[in-house]
């Protein structure tokens, strides 16, 4: 007996190393200290020694059940590309900039050439938010998944100086709510959109002329990254009162979390066409419009607080950055919550 006849392949551990290596390079950043395969990802933190009063922040989390789909469409290059957006959008939202990322893969059996394929995907999310990605972990866990199943999750590290903190304390009424557009479903609410659609090869490669591409294009379309734009907001002079990241529990959970006691967000419904996949999902599933805005994000990934006089300045340094985006309300005087008109 051995280990490899316990269902664990040290030699396909090696391989998938190797194999990522390339991907994992482009990533890198000057502060990252040796190379991959240390027992701990070393990073200098010399460059932030500018900062009157640095602060670290950081984020975890992972995709859920998205990676179901995945499974079954047998694509696995941009399932990485969910995970770290879900956690460096989290250090954006504070202000902050990811400075690097870990991820986990547990495996049923160890793949080599799939492996890499997801790392590619995390590779591609890192450089899209600036992180380098300074190590990770793929883990066998026979008997315990089946062979064709993983589970991928992450960690990253951010910093902002402290007089940059996003925290929402001085938002005020009066001032404009900004939606950044989302690239769809993102990585929340996949147990119902499962419940809603038949997980199967046939249902996922079903073309919907109201989405422009088949079903499973539009569900894995990966989580768009806002590290970026949210910077640009920022080079721009802008201030950025208040931020919210549209993940599970929709606006309803959400945009409250970036507000202070005594005032609401008052979002116009009609201010933004919200997007095919999330109709579709509504009316095949039967799903009561509350209910969605209360797990989905509707077609808005993010929204920010600004002044009021800062709504066009805000909007040109998104558009500069690529995004799609919109005034979709005000904050108002009130008991704290969202309330959608």
């Amino acid at each position: 007996m051995d280990y490899k006849k316990a269902g664990v392949d040290i030699e396909a551990g090696y391989k998938s190393v190797e194999l990522m290596k390339e991907h994992v390079k482009g990533t890198m950043r000057p502060e990252v200290l040796g190379g991959l395969g240390g027992f701990a990802g070393a990073f200098s933190l010399d460059s932030i020694k500018k900062m009157e009063d640095p602060v670290l922040l950081s984020g975890t989390d992972g995709c859920g059940t998205k990676v179901q789909l995945a499974y079954i469409m047998d694509k696995h290059d941009t399932i990485g590309i969910d995970c770290v957006a879900m956690c460096v959008n989290d250090i954006a939202c504070s202000g902050g900039e990811p400075l690097f990322f870990l991820d986990y893969i547990a495996c049923g059996k160890n793949y080599p050439e799939k492996i890499a394929t997801i790392v590619s995907g995390v590779a591609e999310g890192c450089k899209q938010s600036g992180a380098a990605l300074v190590g990770g972990e793929t883990a066998e866990h026979p008997g315990l998944m089946p062979e064709n199943e993983y589970d991928l999750a992450g960690f990253a590290v951010g910093v902002v100086d402290k007089k940059d903190l996003i925290t929402g304390e001085n938002i005020k009424p009066g001032d404009a709510l900004i939606g950044i557009a989302s690239s769809g479903v993102h990585s929340n609410g996949f147990s119902l959109v499962r419940k809603v659609f038949e997980m199967s090869e046939e249902s996922l490669n079903t073309y919907y002329d109201e989405l422009g591409k088949t079903l499973g294009e539009a569900l894995l379309a990966p989580t768009r990254i806002y590290v970026k734009a949210l910077k640009n907001v920022k080079d721009a002079g802008v201030t950025i009162k208040g931020c919210s990241h549209i993940t599970g529990g929709g606006f309803y959970e959400n945009i409250p979390r970036m507000l202070p006691d005594g005032v609401k967000a008052v979002v116009k419904k009609d201010s933004y066409e919200v997007p095919a996949i999330f109709k579709l999902l509504a009316k095949t599933g039967d799903i009561a419009e509350e209910m969605m805005y209360n797990t989905y994000n509707m077609g808005i990934g993010m929204v920010l607080a600004v002044d009021s006089a800062d709504v066009e300045k805000t909007m040109k340094a998104l558009e500069a950055a690529g995004e799609t985006c919109y005034e979709i309300g005000k904050i108002e005087a009130g008991e704290k919550g969202a309330e959608l008109c």
